[in-house]
């Protein structure tokens, strides 16, 4: 067994919580962390579109919109690792609630900027809260969800996410040409502060308060889980016969992070945020661009970006489908084997209709690989009490790779043009693909304990 392993008898509550059948207990849970994770989207993806009409209405310039950029992905990065730090520490619910305060009142001080410098703070304080949300959010819905519907429902929760994707642009779309770029914050900041108020109710993660000894609060959690299958009279049995209870950890949390299985762990799922990140804001983000480089009008390409933006929630809702059929493993790797693929044939195109549908198909596959990665895999990876923390920490590796992937983009771009951006972004999926075949481990239909036991 290899040494900072957590070695430990499943828990009653793990062991109750795993035999559960689907409950509108998880459904309410789906809606409560899903409507944050949504917003939370929204407001990341917002920003493209209210620069454009920052520059174009003379209050802001391309040096201002790089700090307003910067400033959000400093905020996220800070507030990854944060979140991982409070959510094992202080809980799941408040470190959820706490940043999802965060950005939505920051959002709507954005609202009422009176200047740029003004917006850029705003955005960096509303950067801490966003990336903070998606850490808690995917890992919480993880520890209530039953191994055989662990992979589809994360892949849900993302479908419900990446909608926030095409909300942003569609909405932006309509509304900034109008109204202007201020109502889009103020959509963001009053949706995030409506989720706040009725997620108050949101029960604490029960394997979170286990680990943490307060064994009554877990128990009573289950027990209302419980209730409501025996209500539905879904014909499971008993409850399971209770475990020993989980033993405190006696390594530090560093110690334990850079051990053994949690090291590699950690290793991974850093690197595949890094992928991920390189995909989106090497390609995704660089789209209108892109097509432009087609010849199509600017007008018309960011048109046929809202077109290509369903692929979000597209290829989000194909992970639902596939994700517990075909295992973790599998997926990752046949998605990054063919978006590879495309994105070297999108690199070729002869024509702007082939460029159009090798785009969509591009977006599918990459948050398809959302879905399954970020959604779900990385956090399986890691033992409850330092779950958050260690996807934290992934995903603050994820957000600083992103902070020099523009200017990779633009280094390459004139280098070789697209295809030389292109061409790094498919030897990087080529890479995870391989890096997943020989290192990943299999988590479908496993329990989380059974998972952090090796």
């Amino acid at each position: 067994m290899s040494a900072g392993t957590e070695v430990t008898p499943m828990s009653s509550v793990s062991a109750r919580l795993d035999r559960l059948p689907i409950l509108p207990f998880h459904r309410r849970l789906l809606v409560l962390i899903g409507a944050g994770m949504f917003f939370d989207s929204f407001d990341i993806y917002l920003a493209g579109s209210v620069l454009g009409a920052l520059v174009s209405s003379g209050w802001s310039n391309l040096d201002l919109n790089a700090r307003f950029i910067s400033a959000t992905f400093v905020g996220m990065l800070i507030g990854a690792f944060v979140a991982g730090v409070l959510g094992d520490k202080f809980g799941r619910k408040f470190t959820y609630q706490f940043n999802l305060g965060i950005f939505g009142i920051a959002s709507l001080a954005a609202a009422a900027a009176p200047s740029m410098n003004w917006l850029i703070v705003a955005r960096f304080f509303a950067g801490v809260g966003l990336g903070a949300e998606i850490v808690i959010g995917y890992g919480l819905m993880l520890e209530f969800t039953p191994p055989a519907h662990r992979g589809r429902w994360a892949a849900l929760l993302s479908v419900v996410t990446n909608f926030g994707l095409f909300a942003s642009t569609l909405l932006s779309w309509l509304i900034i040409p109008t109204f202007g770029w201020r109502p889009m914050f103020v959509i963001a900041g009053i949706g995030a502060l409506i989720v706040l108020w009725l997620r108050r109710a949101i029960p604490e993660s029960p394997r979170w308060l286990e680990s943490q000894g307060r064994h009554a609060e877990a128990d009573a959690i289950v027990a209302r889980a419980e209730a409501e299958e025996r209500a539905r009279d879904v014909g499971r049995g008993p409850p399971a016969v209770p475990a020993a209870a989980l033993a405190p950890p006696s390594a530090s949390v560093p110690e334990r992070l850079l051990q053994g299985r949690n090291l590699r762990s950690l290793a991974l799922g850093s690197f595949m945020h890094v992928v991920i990140g390189a995909a989106i804001y090497g390609f995704v983000a660089w789209v209108p661009t892109f097509l432009v480089q087609h010849g199509m009008a600017i007008d018309r390409s960011l048109g046929q970006s809202v077109l290509m933006s369903l692929g979000g929630p597209a290829g989000a809702f194909i992970g639902f489908l596939l994700s517990d059929r075909i295992g973790r493993r599998p997926a990752i790797i046949g998605a990054s084997l063919l978006a590879a693929v495309v994105g070297t044939a999108f690199a070729q195109a002869s024509s702007q209709i082939a460029a159009i549908a090798l785009g969509f198909t591009m977006f599918t596959l990459i948050y398809f690989m959302v879905a399954i990665v970020v959604a779900g895999y990385v956090p399986e990876l890691f033992p409850t009490s330092i779950r958050m923390r260690g996807n934290g920490i992934c995903n603050t590796m994820g957000r600083l790779a992103t902070i020099f992937v523009p200017f990779a983009v633009v280094a390459l771009f004139r280098l070789g043009a697209l295809t030389a951006v292109l061409g790094a972004v498919t030897a990087l999926l080529v890479l995870q693909a391989v890096v997943v075949w020989l290192a990943g481990t299999e988590t479908n239909q496993r329990s989380l304990e059974a998972i952090a036991a090796g």
